[in-house]
């Protein structure tokens, strides 16, 4: 996909966030907008900014969990838009727990929300995606998709899920000679409120992770969407973004499962 100009565009959690910065990016290039997420009124605002740019968008309130609902969605889209020819399965959350702390009800939570809701957008929208002639799914990951962290055991879980599937699904496409390109998408730390949202095991402060998060992020929504949609138009594999990202990219590669020392002596002078 080397435009987006008069493509139809679907973006889960579009409410805020990366989600919200897409949608207005690809607002500016020309693409109609399906816009989706739990807080209507969120994801409403965000389909008014990007009419406002002159775009046509529409909001959607969509729980990524419900795979019905998701299936329904996928079939108002195509009545109101036509085939989409973009998907971003962006919808997701974050737990902080050592596997020692992590509740059964948190794991379901966010394996539910991560894992599934990117399986359940891909398999109701890929038919239309292929049908549309020119498309491409991006599922959004993690650099935590790439290694493993302590106490971030459930979360890497869904991160490295998503990052599997979507690697078997590109290859499945090419295969097939589908017109669809296929993108993991592994942001490092952005500024957006997903940290605020998170959950927390054992006696940990959320709000002091969320605090310490924000102090740590670089990248901002607007440049995590401009390298994402920069993939894209590329097709590449896997996008990376930020510069957090790209190191921890770059640590397995270098020393195989050796960056793990290096992650957990981190992780102990952080703690000490």
């Amino acid at each position: 996909m080397k435009n987006f100009q008069d493509k139809v565009a679907v973006i889960t959690g579009a409410g805020a966030g990366i989600g919200r910065a897409l949608a207005l990016e690809l607002a500016g290039v020309g693409a109609h907008l399906a816009l989706s997420g739990r807080n209507l009124e969120n994801v409403a605002e965000t389909a008014a900014l990007c009419e406002k740019a002159g775009a046509r968008a529409r909001a959607y309130q969509l729980d990524v969990t419900d795979r019905a609902a998701v299936y329904a969605h996928a079939d108002e889209v195509r009545a109101d838009f036509g085939p989409a020819n973009l998907l971003v399965n962006n919808a997701g959350v974050s737990l902080t727990a050592t596997v020692e702390e992590l509740s059964w009800e948190d794991f379901e939570w966010i394996v539910n929300i991560n894992f599934w809701g990117v399986m359940h957008g891909t398999k109701a929208f890929l038919p239309q995606v292929i049908a549309s002639g020119d498309g491409h799914i991006a599922n959004v990951s993690s650099m935590f998709g790439l290694a493993a962290c302590p106490s971030q055991g459930a979360y890497n879980a869904t991160k490295f899920g998503i990052r599997g599937f979507t690697d078997a699904l590109r290859q499945e496409m090419r295969i097939a000679g589908h017109p669809v390109g296929v993108s993991s998408v592994h942001p490092g730390m952005v500024r957006t409120g997903i940290a605020w949202k998170a959950r927390a095991g054992g006696d940990r402060d959320r709000d002091a992770l969320a605090a310490n998060f924000d102090r740590l992020a670089r990248t901002t929504p607007e440049a995590a969407a401009k390298t994402i949609l920069r993939g894209i138009r590329r097709d590449k594999a896997k996008i990376l973004v930020g510069a957090d990202a790209r190191v921890i990219d770059l640590l397995p590669r270098l020393l195989g499962s050796g960056y793990q020392h290096v992650i957990t002596a981190q992780m102990r002078r952080e703690v000490s």
